[in-house]
């Protein structure tokens, strides 16, 4: 079993630029597809990003496509979120999910996601 922990949300300015990192524990990154999700207030969770378990499969939400950019280091386990031209439309909690690479399901929804992250705030600032 995997634990998540989030780090570096905060509050950017419009166009301004933010990386998240996912630290994980517990078990061997290698073993798990992973993605960023995000929720705003009186929203549903939303799918940003996911990663498989070797990084060489990456998908993004339209929304972001372009502007994030996921990637991750099993030996470090740890999975990042390079977030640039931001907007406020971006402002969330953000989360890190880990799922095992045999589940079956849509990636982007996060009911296929097992292991959850505590969440970090991003605020963009307009």
């Amino acid at each position: 079993q995997v634990q998540l922990v989030e780090s570096g949300g905060g509050l950017v300015q419009t166009g301004g630029s933010l990386s998240l990192s996912c630290a994980a524990s517990g078990g061997a990154l290698s073993s798990y597809d992973m993605g960023w999700f995000r929720q705003a207030p009186g929203q549903e969770r939303e799918f940003v990003a996911r990663i498989n378990w070797s990084g060489d499969s990456i998908y993004y939400a339209d929304s972001v496509k372009g502007r994030f950019s996921i990637s991750r280091n099993n030996a470090k386990k740890m999975m990042y979120l390079q977030m640039n031209s931001l907007k406020p439309e971006d402002t969330a909690t953000y989360y890190c999910a880990a799922r095992g690479t045999s589940v079956l399901g849509v990636a982007t929804s996060p009911r296929t996601y097992a292991y959850w992250g505590q969440g970090t705030q991003v605020t963009v600032s307009s």
